[in-house]
């Protein structure tokens, strides 16, 4: 593929699967849908983290369980030496854990393989305009069972409308998605997700999300 040939603002895209077979049929899929260059791919964590380095992707799409090093390792190095990268976790593993595991580690979603094509390309376009996701069987088990590990403390400054959002973020959904659900503008909406994360203390909507689990809102 001649990668300079696509566009300047093309998101540019490393497939990580240790399974030939998978990682290529990505990495061919991708490569055939607008706006979308695969620069490379990875056949582990260890290899991941090196070709991010070396290639310079907008987003990694990772998946779980690899040889040397897995998908939650990676991640968890990648945010600290290429935190510009989003790294979204790509797997068939639906198991809770490894969703909290791969979100604390810096993960900027989870979603599962049997997803369309045309869907994970538009995952790949939101992930790289930093809007985290959650697939809607992976959201539905972690609300189902992830509960406080301490009791439920007081969200501090936040409005009841500003809970409401907070909630609605913590399930995955969209600034486009909470507006239609609360009949407010999707501007209304990116004003009060900003002020949530500043009065919380919060890096992205990933961290909003854990903070809500412990706020008991989910």
């Amino acid at each position: 593929m001649d990668h300079d040939s696509q566009p300047a603002s093309a998101v540019r895209v490393l497939v990580v699967d240790d399974q030939r077979l998978i990682r290529d049929g990505i990495a061919s899929l991708l490569s055939i849908r607008p706006g979308i260059t695969v620069v490379g791919t990875a056949v582990d964590g260890r290899d991941a983290v090196a070709k991010t380095l070396e290639l310079g992707p907008d987003v990694v799409l990772m998946d779980v369980r690899m040889p040397q090093a897995d998908g939650v390792e990676a991640v968890a190095v990648l945010r600290e030496r290429a935190p510009e990268c989003r790294v979204v976790m790509l797997t068939t593993f639906d198991d809770e854990e490894y969703v909290v595991q791969a979100l604390r580690a810096g993960a900027h979603g989870y979603l599962l393989k049997d997803l369309p094509a045309e869907e994970l390309a538009h995952a790949v376009r939101l992930a790289h305009a930093g809007v985290t996701q959650l697939d809607s069987s992976v959201a539905r088990h972690l609300t189902a069972s992830l509960r406080p590990a301490r009791p439920a403390v007081e969200a501090p400054a936040l409005s009841p409308r500003e809970t409401d959002i907070l909630r609605l973020v913590a399930r995955g959904h969209t600034n486009r998605e909470i507006a239609a659900r609360l009949y407010l503008s999707e501007g209304t909406v990116k004003n009060h997700v900003s002020r949530i994360l500043q009065r919380l203390a919060l890096r992205d909507r990933t961290q909003a999300a854990l903070r809500a689990r412990d706020l008991g809102l989910l």
